[in-house]
Parts: C-alpha cells; structure tokens; sequence
C-alpha cells in the first residue's frame, strides 16, 4: 500500500504527537518508508508546509523531490474527475468549492486518484459547506485513513532505546 499524507499530518505530528524534539522516531520512520516508495506526499503540499516557516518546513526542505511528488501525466485526468465531483455536490456552495479547488487537498486527492494511493489526513468528513477531504475520498471511491490506522497497519514501532 502506497500513501500520500497531507500537510495536516505534518503539522499535528510537530505541534502534538510527535515533536521532533521527543519523538525523532517518527520522522526517521516516515523517510524510511519514502525510501521503501511507499510514503510520500506532494509538491502542493510541501508548499503549504514550507510557508509555515518553522521546524516542519526545515524538514520539508530536506526531503526535497524525493518526497514530494510533481504532479504528472496521470493525474491530469483525475483532476478533472475531481474537481466534476465537488462542482457537482449540491451541499457546496461556489465559494467552498472555489477554495478546495486552489489548494494542495485538490490535488493530493486527484494524485491518489490516478495512482491508487491512500490519502492521510486528520481531517474528518463533514456535512456542513467546507469540501472535507474524506468526503471527496468516499465520493470517489479513494481510500483514505488518519495517520494512526497507517501506522497500525504498518505496524510502525517507536521504541526507547536503551
């Protein structure tokens, strides 16, 4: 199984779980599995990760292409299946249609889409006017799960040393 984590994950992970500072284990367990080619995420993604400024957007320059994919020929598609899917749900307005269709969520989505990849994300699905990932993931048949069902189903293991 292939995943692509959004920039929430990210953040969380610095800001609450698992801080570079306390737990190093996690982000050496992430550039592991990119190595293995089954976890990355993308270019849209590492923008809004590298705006931020801070330890989370050092990290982000670090892992450079490797681990932020460029959108390509596979996606083009998908976006376009994407973006019919939110224009036509009636519980979106035009204006939280608008704003999911400029940010990186629209684009981790499609890339999932068009290469049958897991979305990560701490986002939950919604019924009020916001476009949700999960909700875009379940229309469209995307597999998608918070970072926690990922590291269980991984079985990744952050153990003290001695």
């Amino acid at each position: 199984m292939t995943y692509l984590i959004d920039s929430d994950v990210f953040i969380q992970a610095e800001k609450l779980h698992y801080g570079m500072d306390f737990c190093p284990a996690f982000w050496d367990w992430l550039d592991d599995r990119n190595q293995a080619g089954q976890v990355f995420s993308i270019e849209k993604v590492e923008s809004e990760l590298v705006a931020g400024d801070d330890s989370v957007s050092e990290w982000a320059l670090e892992q450079g292409g490797r681990f932020f994919l460029p959108p390509d020929d596979r996606i083009l598609g998908s976006l376009q299946i994407v973006s019919q899917w939110v224009v036509n749900q009636q519980q979106y307005n035009q204006s939280a249609v608008n704003v999911f269709l400029q940010a990186a969520d629209y684009y981790l989505v499609a890339h999932a889409l068009g290469h049958e990849y897991v979305v990560v994300t701490h986002e939950k699905p919604s019924d009020g006017k916001k476009v949700k990932i999960p909700n875009v993931c379940i229309g469209l048949k995307v597999r998608c799960m918070t970072p926690f069902e990922m590291l269980r189903r991984e079985r990744a293991r952050f153990v003290l040393g001695k």
